[in-house]
This record gives structure tokens, sequence and C-alpha cells, in this order.
């Protein structure tokens, strides 16, 4: 793929949220899914807001599995703007696809670096982080609560 492809891809990551689940579509007919692939690993890269209104544009398309995707490559970002975009998808009704997020981010990041989600908004962070990590696992649980506790974030 050129390089200008790719600048085509990273603009189309850009674009209102409601389109791509229609690109999705037309990428696949083409023949293109490794190009969606790059797409949703480019939408990944986005602010909080704009990335909480991608993951719920795909999943108001039933395009779940590619919401799951962008979502766990979300997860690679700095605990602060996880928190953010979790309390974005929250705001929009997209509960789901929050939990999925701080699911990601609990598998695949440390417990204190989970905590760091909590600092935000503990009273609503905090029991979305939990729910996470109990899923995860009842150790992942406990090691949560005790990142919280050194964090000096109630884990109640």
């Amino acid at each position: 793929r050129s390089g200008e492809a790719h600048v085509v891809l990273c603009e189309a990551a850009g674009r209102p949220p409601g389109q791509l689940p229609l690109l999705a579509g037309e990428l696949h007919r083409a023949g293109l899914g490794a190009d969606w692939a790059e797409l949703l690993w480019e939408a990944s890269s986005l602010p909080p807001a704009p990335l909480a209104a991608a993951a719920g544009a795909l999943a108001g398309a039933g395009r779940d599995g590619d919401c799951a995707q962008l979502l766990r490559q979300g997860a690679s970002r700095p605990a602060e703007e996880i928190a953010d975009a979790v309390l974005a998808l929250g705001e929009v009704g997209r509960a789901p696809e929050a939990q999925a997020l701080l699911s990601a981010f609990v598998q695949s990041r440390t417990p204190e670096d989970a905590a760091l989600i909590a600092a935000p908004d503990p009273r609503r962070l905090v029991p979305q982080l939990l729910d996470a990590a109990r899923a995860v696992s009842s150790a992942r649980e406990r090691d949560l609560v005790h990142a919280l506790r050194i964090a000096g974030i109630p884990a109640a």
C-alpha cells in the first residue's frame, strides 16, 4: 500500500463516526479487509471523545467485533485518556462499550495503572473498574483493590 493510501485511511478514521460502519462494509465488499483493520488501528488513537463516538457508532450498527477490536487497541493509551473515554461512553449510553474498554485495560495493564483510571471521578469509575477486574479473576480484583488503597482512592 502506498503512503497516499495510508493518508486516506488516517483521514477516514477522523471522519464523522456514523460513516465508519458504512466504510467498513464498502472496504470489505471491495476485498480490502486489511485496510479496514488499519483504519481501526488509526481510529484507536483518536482522542477519547472521538474514540468513544467511533465505538458507539460501530456497536450501534451491529459491528460488535469491530467495536471490540477498536476498544482493545485503544486500551494501550494512558490511564487518564481511558478514564475520559469511559466517561464519554457512559454519557452517550454506551455502558457495554465502556466496560469492554476497561476490561481490555485491566487485562493488559498492571493494577497500579488501572487504579489511575479512577482518579478523575472515583465515584463513577471505581465500581466500573472493580466490575472489569472481577470479570478477569478474583485475584485481579483483589490486586486492584490494593492498588486503589495505595493510591488513596476508596474502593467502596
